[in-house]
């Protein structure tokens, strides 16, 4: 189980592009999902003229359902800068690896409860840590990409792409690198991502 829980407004809008294409994932059943403030935050968004298509579905963390979902919003999709998804941290990480070209901008925290959580794609892992990196680095956690949890760069031990730790896995920091470059987004490292508040992360 866990929680979602939507990020401050300021964080979120500061993210977006000029139009936006917005998916919400009311998922697993033992999510708590912050539906009011999300339809508030859609329906300023449309008042705005920002958006250009919305989707509510479950389960957009499996690949094959997310991709039979959006198929129909093909126009919408491509007619948007942003792609705005309120879910956990897996969905958002679906949804980049599926757009490598768009910014996938997560709308919402998540935070870990015991239990299960629906379906997760070995690939994308989700740390629940309460203060989601997702929007800085491009839609590729660096608490799980890394093997050393590492949120501001690189350690320095990578060689030829490889993790030092685990040579058969590909950097973290170096995948983060291509995915902003891919979006344009690569003055985003300029600045250090916020210090971490380790009192959200249960899991440490």
């Amino acid at each position: 189980m866990l929680i979602t829980e939507l990020k401050a407004k300021e964080t979120i809008l500061a993210g977006l592009g000029e139009k936006v294409f917005v998916i919400f994932c009311h998922g697993c059943k033992e999510i708590r999902f912050p539906e009011k403030e999300a339809d508030a935050l859609l329906a300023e968004l449309e008042a705005a003229g920002k958006v250009t298509g919305s989707i509510v579905t479950d389960y957009i963390c499996e690949p094959a359902n997310l991709k039979l979902r959006l198929e129909r919003h093909a126009a919408a999709i491509d007619a948007a800068d942003t792609i705005l998804v309120a879910s956990c941290g897996v969905g958002v990480q679906t949804v980049a690896s599926a757009f490598e070209n768009k910014r996938v901008v997560a709308a919402c925290d998540t935070y870990a409860l015991p239990g299960f959580q629906g379906v997760t794609p070995l690939e994308h892992d989700c740390r629940q840590c309460g203060e989601c990196y997702l929007n800085l680095t491009g839609g590729i956690c660096p608490l799980t990409a890394c093997s050393k949890g590492l949120v501001n760069g690189q350690c320095g031990g990578c060689k030829d792409g490889k993790c030092e730790v685990d040579p058969g896995m590909e950097c973290g920091w170096e995948r983060i690198q291509k995915r902003l470059a891919q979006i344009g987004r690569l003055d985003a490292l300029k600045s250090p991502i916020q210090i971490r508040n380790y009192a959200t992360d249960v899991n440490i």
